[in-house]
């Protein structure tokens, strides 16, 4: 029976809460994958191609808590706010939704009590846990990113994703950048300033709690060989971020 959300590991004693807004590419029968191909349901405008694979590992490696959302963000966006335009877009990336054209007041309603406010809650719910146990969270965000936007490659192998906590990012990016093999974007390819009802802001920033957000490049993480590979690469600068436990 579907799910919007599945959290892992939820009594897991690290402090580290691993978050997965766009981990799945699913939509429910009755909406018909909203009049869109398979093929299109595979772009990355339908899910982030690597991350549900990549934070189920880390939440293995470092015995974390982590908040996979399990429907598709054209469905519903939950890296938006409940009043965003782009809450639910007819136009991703080029690509027509036909199921979002006429979306009512009604249906909109719907997939908020569906499937973003449950998941929602889910944070919630752990970082209210972790407050009330007297062990604030430290929140880190799973997204992967597309290699080319517009026709322009785009270079970066990873970036971090910041806004209100340099210190976190920069601990990470400073993990990162120590592999010379790879290309690290410092709020690349997106600021982490915008936008700001994002899922880390409402959750972390404005409940001044540390936080970063870290993007994969989607065909480094697009199999299993390479998920490992990159759960291998931020385990150690995870478990340095959160400290001795």
């Amino acid at each position: 029976m579907f799910a919007p959300v599945l959290t892992l590991r939820e009594k897991a004693p690290s402090r580290l809460l691993l978050i997965c807004d766009h981990a799945r590419n699913y939509f429910p029968e009755q909406y018909n994958n909203l009049g869109l191909s398979d093929v299109e349901l595979e772009r990355h405008i339908s899910y982030d191609i690597g991350a549900e694979p990549l934070t189920r590992l880390l939440s293995e490696k470092l015995d974390a808590t982590a908040i996979l959302g399990c429907y598709s963000r054209l469905l519903i966006d939950p890296n938006r706010g409940e009043d965003d335009p782009t809450l639910i877009v007819s136009v991703s990336d080029g690509t027509v939704v036909p199921g979002n054209i006429s979306v009512d007041e009604e249906e909109r309603e719907h997939r908020l009590d569906r499937f973003y406010r449950p998941y929602h809650s889910a944070i919630t719910e752990q970082i209210d846990k972790r407050l009330a146990g007297g062990r604030p969270p430290l929140i880190v965000s799973m997204h992967s990113f597309t290699p080319h936007w517009n026709d322009w490659p785009r270079p970066w192998h990873v970036g971090v994703l910041w806004d209100k906590d340099p210190q976190t990012a920069r601990r990470l990016i400073d993990g990162l950048q120590a592999d010379p093999a790879i290309v690290v974007g410092d709020n690349e390819p997106y600021s982490g300033a915008a936008p700001l009802n994002s899922t880390l802001n409402t959750h972390a920033a404005l409940r001044d709690l540390p936080h970063a957000l870290i993007e994969v490049r989607q065909e480094l993480i697009a199999n299993r060989s390479g998920v490992e590979a990159w759960a291998d690469r931020l385990t150690p600068i995870l478990l340095d971020l959160v400290g001795k436990e």
